[in-house]
């Protein structure tokens, strides 16, 4: 029985018990036993468990983990303390530095963010060893696009941050007239000089948060 806390519970009891969900996981059973699989099973719905429902103020959208050794632990675009920056992340510090002149962090631990009220939701939650997409095609499409769903019914003035296509596919399951969306391009090397750099999504979100009367998400790592 999975327990996450945080109000998450009570809200994807729907998810856990449908017909799709056992399916993904009598899958899920089959690949962790037979490959190596990121995130860790342990760490596969960190993203719920490090941000209570109530708190969500931002939801940054991934594709799938992290599917190198030491990576992925259930928060996108997240590493491990000691793992080196893959380029994405690399180039999201750097927008960082350039929106709001935070010096890069030596490490790519996004934890803080998350228990500060960013959800860091991938649309597929796990990945073969190597395999980038491997199990875009098992039905966590359909369990991440209830939970975007979940969070723009549930709460009230949600920054929803979508860059790439894939991301960006989803607005249609947000609500406008409750929350606010940045999209851009992704922050991967292929991409990012076609609109993700200057896209200044971090003080935007911030500035509508504050609108709200909401405490601003700290995007600095530093301290």
């Amino acid at each position: 029985m999975i327990k996450l806390g945080g109000g998450w519970d009570e809200a994807l009891a729907p998810l856990f018990s449908d017909e799709r969900y056992l399916k993904i996981r009598e899958f899920l059973k089959y690949e962790y036993s037979h490959y190596i699989i990121y995130p860790d099973m342990y760490d596969l719905f960190n993203c719920f468990r490090f941000t209570p429902l109530k708190n969500v103020k931002v939801v940054i959208l991934g594709q799938d983990p992290y599917h190198e050794p030491g990576q992925a632990h259930g928060l996108c675009f997240s590493v491990k303390k000691g793992v080196s920056l893959p380029p994405s992340l690399q180039n999201i510090y750097t927008e960082i530095e350039s929106d709001l002149g935070i010096r890069e962090p030596a490490c790519g631990d996004l934890t803080k963010w998350a228990e500060d009220g960013v959800l860091l939701l991938n649309t597929t939650l796990t990945v073969r060893e190597h395999k980038a997409n491997s199990h875009s095609k098992c039905g966590w499409a359909w369990f991440t696009d209830e939970v975007i769903k979940i969070v723009s019914e549930k709460c009230d003035d949600v920054v929803f941050i979508l860059w790439g296509g894939n991301a960006r596919s989803k607005v249609p399951l947000i609500d406008r007239k409750k929350h606010f969306i940045l999209e851009s391009v992704h922050p991967s090397p292929l991409s990012a000089y076609n609109g993700f750099f200057g896209c200044r999504h971090f003080s935007r979100a911030n500035e509508f948060l504050e609108s709200r009367g909401k405490k601003p998400i700290d995007w600095n790592l530093n301290r």
